[in-house]
């Protein structure tokens, strides 16, 4: 089942995954590694942005990645195999009908995806299935309902609107980061943990001020210009002036807050 990815497949869209992933590892995956000869899941593993501290974080786990875009997953592979990594098998699979053996894996990995899906906790629990009895599942999730910035104009707010309002139309869910406990719970998960990953910008952090409220974030929103000004969610001067706007985030008087959401459940 292929669902609507709100971002677009294009190379720009690639080339803003890859900048997010690079910010974030030491946020998001310092704590994220596995065992010597472990086989590890990465669901939706995309253009293989994740991937790379994935597997070298475990470079002797076993990584099968997969995912339902072909274009994506040779991307994946191109990137992967220019950065020299070994360990990491590439395989097109649907999340919600995986073609493997229940209990085939030690850990999955789910990163930046179930916001993406009309049904996340089908999701989870067709990768629970495939997940050995005491094995683990990370799952790391965004919430475009905890950014906040300064200075903050009506203009700037109303483009960022735009980001959640496409989103929410493609029946996907851009606050999934404050819903990961409750869907791990109801997807069968026990000893689920789930904490705040926080992302605070200011000027004298230059290389985030680049790296996410650049790349990431106003590429992010920036991504969805075409459909929110035809949809009629906002005109041309209102998006201009608003992403102008957000820019200002990025001076050396702008401030910019983000929340991640990073869960680990035991099966």
């Amino acid at each position: 089942m292929k669902e609507d990815y709100v971002h677009g497949y294009s190379e720009r869209e690639a080339i803003r995954l890859v900048d997010q992933a690079k910010t974030l590892a030491p946020l998001m995956h310092h704590d994220t590694s596995y065992p010597e000869g472990c086989m590890v899941l990465e669901a939706g593993c995309g253009v293989g942005a994740q991937t790379i501290t994935l597997a070298r974080n475990s470079p002797h786990a076993e990584i099968t990645s997969v995912d339902i875009s072909e274009p994506s997953l040779n991307h994946a592979k191109t990137l992967i195999s220019n950065e020299g990594i070994s360990n990491v098998h590439f395989q097109i699979a649907d999340i919600m009908d995986l073609p493997f053996e229940d209990e085939t894996f030690d850990h999955v990995f789910i990163c930046f995806v179930l916001e993406h899906l009309s049904d996340p906790v089908k999701a989870l629990k067709s990768l629970k299935r495939v997940l050995k009895k005491g094995g683990s599942i990370t799952v790391i999730e965004g919430d475009h309902g905890s950014c906040y910035f300064h200075p903050e104009t009506e203009e700037a707010v109303k483009a960022w609107q735009c980001l959640v309002k496409v989103q929410t139309d493609l029946n996907c869910n851009p606050l999934m980061g404050r819903e990961l406990y409750p869907l791990l719970t109801e997807a069968g998960f026990k000893n689920i943990n789930v904490d705040p990953r926080v992302v605070y910008v200011d000027s004298s952090k230059g290389e985030l001020v680049d790296g996410f409220i650049k790349k990431t974030i106003i590429a992010m929103v920036e991504g969805v210009k075409d459909q929110a000004i035809e949809s009629g969610l906002i005109d041309l001067e209102t998006w201009e002036k608003g992403i102008e706007d957000l820019h200002k985030s990025a001076e050396p008087s702008g401030t910019f807050f983000y929340n991640f959401f990073k869960g680990i459940a035991i099966k």
